[in-house]
């Protein structure tokens, strides 16, 4: 019998445009279509860090240069990114499906994910967003905006915006619905499109939700099996990029949050994976987490390969 499995796609791993997006979700695809053939229940969420960034930079530079151009408020920027990375989703999904014969719907949910007004991370941006930059490119577009850089992974300057802790999934009861349904469902794109609790109903805020921590939130709202992390790497490494690097089949909780303390992984990258990883196995009595890479999810769920966290 398959498993619930809930599926985290990293926003790096889909392009910084709709082109190179068309094509790398092709992969992505096949790698989701493997895990529904093995009779798995599959729900994707995804990222939006480049995307988001790429909408909301090209909106201030036409609204900065043309008087008729709107600026577009951050949460709509992220309401753009889910529609347009769920639909090449669903496209890639869809041909994959059918290539192989398999009669299945593939749906994307709009999704609004509940932070508090009151979060600690308003007054400390830390979430990466956007194109990597120099020192130079950031400094200038720090003096013309006011907007934060980072440097990121050593890969570069990066804006950073706030990223609350999601507390509730708006729409998680239609998500299982579709789910029970035989759905593949694409949802919490991006983290979610942030909102606060408003008089009447809900209303957007300018952040970035981790990816990781809505999809650890949504493992664990629809008590899936598992939450699968795809990312760059095939596995969890201690002493990262150094002579001494140790990739970990395996860590307990326990185990993680030693390394945690001893900053093996960098904020902004590893660290928000393996946190949400432990968030998820902790509450959830017989789940397991796996962080590995796109290209060998399937590998890494026979036990070949990717790091495994339990409690």
């Amino acid at each position: 019998m398959g498993s619930r499995l809930v599926i985290a796609l990293g926003g790096n791993a889909l392009g910084s445009t709709p082109a190179q997006q068309l094509e790398l979700v092709k992969q992505t695809a096949s790698t989701i279509v493997d895990l529904v053939e093995e009779g798995h229940d599959v729900i994707v969420g995804h990222g939006n860090g480049p995307q988001v960034g790429m909408i909301n930079l090209a909106f201030e530079f036409a609204a900065n240069n043309n008087a008729g151009t709107p600026e577009m408020p951050f949460p709509e920027c992220g309401a753009m990114t889910q529609g347009y990375i769920g639909y090449h989703l669903q496209q890639a999904i869809g041909r994959e499906l059918k290539k192989r014969g398999i009669n299945k719907p593939v749906v994307t949910v709009v999704t609004q994910v509940e932070v508090s007004r009151n979060d600690k991370a308003f007054q400390n941006p830390t979430k990466p967003i956007g194109s990597f930059y120099t020192k130079e490119q950031a400094e200038k577009i720090i003096a013309e905006t006011g907007y934060t850089f980072v440097e990121d992974a050593r890969r570069g300057y990066r804006r950073v915006v706030p990223s609350p802790i999601p507390i509730s999934i708006v729409e998680l009861d239609v998500v299982e619905k579709l789910v029970n349904s035989g759905a593949i469902v694409i949802t919490v794109g991006g983290g979610g499109i942030p909102v606060v609790k408003a008089d009447d109903y809900y209303e957007g805020v300018a952040a970035v939700i981790d990816k990781d921590r809505a999809s650890a939130r949504l493992a664990l709202d629809l008590h899936a099996d598992m939450l699968i992390i795809l990312t760059a790497v095939d596995r969890v490494s201690i002493n990262y990029r150094k002579e001494n690097q140790q990739d970990l089949p395996e860590m307990s909780v326990e185990e993680a949050r030693r390394y945690i303390a001893e900053n093996q992984f960098a904020p902004g990258s590893m660290l928000p994976k393996v946190e949400s990883c432990i968030e998820y196995v902790e509450h959830e009595e017989n789940g397991k987490a796996l962080i590995t890479s796109l290209h060998r999810a399937k590998e890494a769920l026979r036990g070949e390969t990717g790091t495994i966290i339990h409690r």
